[in-house]
This record gives structure tokens, sequence and C-alpha cells, in this order.
């Protein structure tokens, strides 16, 4: 049964999810720097300039699932704000569920989202790449509220609080089944602050 793309995107997907799998069976097996362009590609069963109309180098085949996540974060949609436009809580409280969907996506295959994270913790240059894309969701969920009437600050400012509780939650888990809930736990913890009182 097909999915109703014409043909030739169809054949496209594959070969892109054929160079993905390949890369991660490879890096888990020889490590990072044990992989080159040319050993993806031929496992893969594709030419160099196929692997190139796809991804621009082998770090960028790493996060080829955070590209698909940041599709899934421009499909979102969120609430428009209540009677206060300005309100942290409640733009925090809008990104919550988009939060976790995405936190449900990136760990739907946990020994995937382990190896990655493995892969990503060795070397500085993945860890700085991770750095960046988390700030590229961050701005896109600020945009998803700004779109809908949020305050531009509120929406900025929430989304950046949005993915820290999420890299707080990543860096604090050791079980991708556990990401979820920890992650709802760590937004839970950032709607409190400033509410208690000496």
């Amino acid at each position: 049964m097909t999915d109703g793309a014409p043909l030739i995107e169809r054949k496209q997907r594959r070969a892109r999810q054929r160079i993905i799998e390949a890369a991660d069976e490879l890096f888990a097996s020889r490590g990072f720097d044990g992989v080159s362009v040319s050993d993806i590609a031929e496992r893969a069963e594709v030419g160099r300039t196929s692997f190139f109309r796809y991804f621009g180098d082998k770090q960028e085949v790493v996060f080829a699932r955070e590209q698909e996540v940041l599709a899934l974060v421009a499909a979102e949609d969120v609430p428009e704000p209540g009677s206060d436009p300005g309100s942290l809580g409640d733009a925090l409280r809008a990104l919550e569920p988009v939060i976790l969907r995405i936190t449900a996506q990136m760990t739907a295959n946990a020994d995937g989202f382990r190896r990655h994270m493995e892969l990503v913790e060795a070397r500085t240059e993945l860890r700085d790449r991770d750095a960046a894309k988390l700030q590229v969701i961050a701005s896109q969920l600020g945009d998803l509220l700004t779109a809908r009437g949020w305050d531009r600050f509120v929406s900025a400012f929430s989304a950046r609080i949005a993915v820290a509780c999420f890299a707080t939650a990543r860096h604090t888990m050791t079980d991708p089944e556990g990401l979820v809930e920890a992650t709802r736990r760590a937004l839970e913890q950032a709607l409190t602050l400033g509410t208690a009182r000496n």
C-alpha cells in the first residue's frame, strides 16, 4: 500500500531513510571517527552524490531525526492567550503539551535515542550542534506563540524555559522511557518558581 505521494518522492524518502539507518549502524559499531561519508553511502547502497543531496556532512546525519522534530514543531498549534497575553505561566502551560509530544517523538525509539545521546555526548562538536538544534526548536516554539497573539518577550522566554526543562530532564535521566515524565516534572517545577515565599 502506498502513502499517496508521487513515486519519486517515496524513493527519495526511502533513500534518505537508508542513509540514516546505515549511519546509525556504522556509528554504533565503529564510532563517529571510524566512519566516513563513503562508508555510509556504501552501506546505504547510494552514491556519495546522493548522500550529499540529503545531508551536508556526516554530522548532519546524526541529527536527521531532529529535522523530523522540527517539522513536527512547525505543524503544532497552541491556544490563543486568555485575558493576559503577557502571562509567562499561561504561555508555558500552552507549550507544555507541545514539548511533551516532541519529547515522546524523540524517544519513541528508546534504543536509537540512547545511541544518539551517547554519540553526541562523546564529541564536543556534536554537543555544540545539539545545543544549536535545541535553540532552533525554542525559536520555533516562540514563533508559534507569537503567531497566536502572545506577547513576543513572553513567547521567547517561555519557549526557552520549555526547552530548558526538556534539556534538564534529558541531562539527568539515564532512561529514555522516563524522559517525558521527567520533562513534565521539570515544567511543573518551572511553573512554581517565584511562588514560594519566605
